[in-house]
């Protein structure tokens, strides 16, 4: 007789991914620090103050009154808007695929971020902004102006995967290789870093996002029913992995049936989801294989020996680890801070600043 269990999802009840709680001490101590790194994700967005470590951690959503364009909430508390507001609000990710797709929004957003760091509009601080490696010379001009029009009086760029890498600990600086897969919410980076550069580079516009929207458009075809993207973080939450795990359960989801309007309540299985998100899960195994592949002999016999770090809150879903692991054959870890990795490594830049400076993008090396 079959173990399978299933259990109801509270709507409402799951944070959304790596959104912790915003750090508002810092801003209350009335701390002075000039120098600020920002994890500007699709998903969420992550300050660290130099001295004082992460200050802010919250969705990367800001909720707009679209009659006066006045900003009514930012991160945590716009996120919860999302799919619950009168026509008139409208709750909006700035960034998509790890591009700015709304200028205007991003420069206020920045502001906001200054603002809740501590800092006055009088104190220009110098930051440092986490991009993906595959972003375009007009979309890192885009970053850098809307710091600058927030209040920045210097914006350095730093990449993803290598910020990472230094946040997860790694010897970057040694001739051997660092391998390194950052799956975020709307781009999957895959680095392999030795004597502090990126010698192999594989980058895709999936994340987690195409996971959501994967879950939804299988409900909504298989069930014929419509749930919002909310619904389907916490159905990837609840129930989702990319390799058989022990101990599954099935999950009460509940949406509006498309032919009656009406409520109603389907079982959903962990396979299910598994068969729902294996084209986007496929993708970004597909790529750390590619990159595995452009990676020079010497260096790739180190990653035998050394493994994968696996960061992001994308490669915290159930099996992920296992699904590479089985599909190399070779160790994958996740780290000890996913979430937090890449903002914690652009931090040690802001730490050793002028040391450290020939790694962000565009420095002399």
């Amino acid at each position: 007789m079959s173990s399978t269990r299933w259990r109801p999802i509270r709507i409402g009840t799951v944070e959304a991914t790596g959104a912790g709680r915003s750090e508002r001490r810092f801003a209350r101590s009335g701390g002075l620090a000039r120098d600020l790194a920002i994890d500007l994700g699709t998903a969420n967005t992550l300050v660290y103050a130099k001295g004082r470590g992460i200050v802010l951690n919250e969705p990367t959503v800001i909720a707009l009154n679209s009659h006066t364009h006045d900003v009514l909430a930012m991160g945590q508390e716009a996120w919860h808007m999302i799919g619950r507001t009168p026509g008139y609000i409208v709750a909006v990710r700035p960034l998509r695929q790890g591009a700015i797709t709304d200028f205007e929004i991003t420069q206020r957003m920045i502001r906001l971020l200054l603002q809740r760091a501590g800092l006055s509009r009088f104190q220009r601080p110098r930051v440092l902004i986490c991009v993906p490696s595959a972003i375009t010379e007009v979309e890192r001009r885009a970053v850098k102006e809307a710091a600058r029009q927030a209040g920045a009086t210097e914006t350095q760029l730093i990449e993803q995967p290598m910020a990472a890498a230094i946040g997860a600990g790694l010897p970057i600086h040694e001739p051997r290789g660092n391998m390194v897969v950052d799956i975020g919410g709307g781009t999957t980076e895959t680095a392999v870093i030795s004597l502090g550069g990126i010698v192999a580079l594989q980058a895709i516009r999936v994340g987690s996002f195409d996971i959501d929207n994967a879950i939804q458009a299988y409900v909504r075809r298989e069930y014929g029913i419509a749930i919002g993207e909310r619904t389907a973080e916490e159905i990837k939450l609840a129930i989702g992995s990319a390799f058989p795990t022990d101990n599954e359960v099935k999950a009460e989801v509940r949406g509006r049936d498309l032919m009656s309007g009406l409520p109603k309540t389907v079982i959903l299985s962990p396979e299910e989801v598994r068969e729902a998100i294996d084209e986007q899960v496929r993708a970004i195994v597909d790529s750390v294989v590619q990159c595995l592949g452009a990676a020079p002999p010497e260096l790739a016999q180190d990653l035998i020996i050394e493994g994968i770090h696996l960061v992001g809150g994308g490669g915290m879903l159930r099996g992920f680890d296992k699904r590479i692991a089985d599909e190399t054959s070779i160790p994958v870890h996740l780290v000890d801070a996913p979430l937090e990795c890449v903002v914690l490594g652009a931090g040690k830049c802001l730490e050793a600043f002028d040391s450290l400076k020939v790694l962000f993008m565009g420095a002399d090396r």
